[in-house]
C-alpha cells in the first residue's frame, strides 16, 4: 500500500486562461470542480462525461521533465488540477481512490496534447509522454486541501 499527498490545485474559469494555485476545492460528482472549466463546461476539451471531471499528474513527472529537458515548466503549466506526490497514477486506472474525504475512479490516463505545449513554448508532449497524468471520475462530494492525503480504497 501507499500514501501520498496533494501538493498543489489548480483551476482556470476558461478554456486558455493561465490556471490559478489555490488552496482548496469542491469536488462535485457529474460535474467537476467547483469554479473549473470543465466543472463550468467552458475548457477546451469540455465533454458531459465521467473523465472530464477530474485530472492529476504526479509532482515527479514534471520535475523529471524540467530536469531532462532543461526546462523550468511550471506544475500549473501542465494543466491538471491535482499534483500529486507520491502516487502511483498510472497504476490508478480503473481504481477508486481517496483524496482526503472524497471517493475517486481512476478513468484512464491523460497524455499530454499540443495545448498545453502550445501555451507553454516546451515539449510537453515527449516530455511527459507516459507520465501525464490521470483522469478521474469524482464518486462523492467534498472539499479537497493541498496536503490532504490520497490512498487507493480497499476493497473489503
Amino acid at each position: 500500500m501507499w500514501t501520498g499527498i496533494i501538493d498543489a490545485i489548480y483551476i482556470a474559469s476558461a478554456a486558455k486562461e493561465p490556471t490559478r494555485s489555490i488552496d482548496q476545492v469542491r469536488a462535485i460528482p457529474g460535474v467537476g470542480l467547483e469554479g473549473d472549466r470543465y466543472g463550468l463546461q467552458r475548457g477546451t476539451f469540455s465533454k458531459p462525461t465521467p473523465d472530464c471531471e477530474l485530472t492529476l499528474i504526479e509532482a515527479e513527472a514534471i520535475e523529471a521533465f524540467q530536469r531532462d529537458y532543461g526546462t523550468q515548466f511550471a506544475a500549473g503549466e501542465a494543466r491538471r488540477n491535482l499534483v500529486t506526490r507520491g502516487v502511483p497514477l498510472n497504476h490508478l486506472v480503473g481504481h477508486e481512490f481517496r483524496i482526503g474525504d472524497v471517493r475517486v475512479r481512476g478513468i484512464r490516463l491523460c497524455e499530454p496534447c499540443s495545448h498545453p505545449q502550445a501555451l507553454s513554448g516546451c515539449p510537453v508532449i515527449k516530455g511527459l509522454s507516459h507520465r501525464g497524468g490521470l483522469r478521474a471520475q469524482i464518486l462523492s462530494e467534498g472539499t479537497i486541501h493541498v496536503g490532504d492525503a490520497v490512498h487507493e480504497e480497499r476493497n473489503g
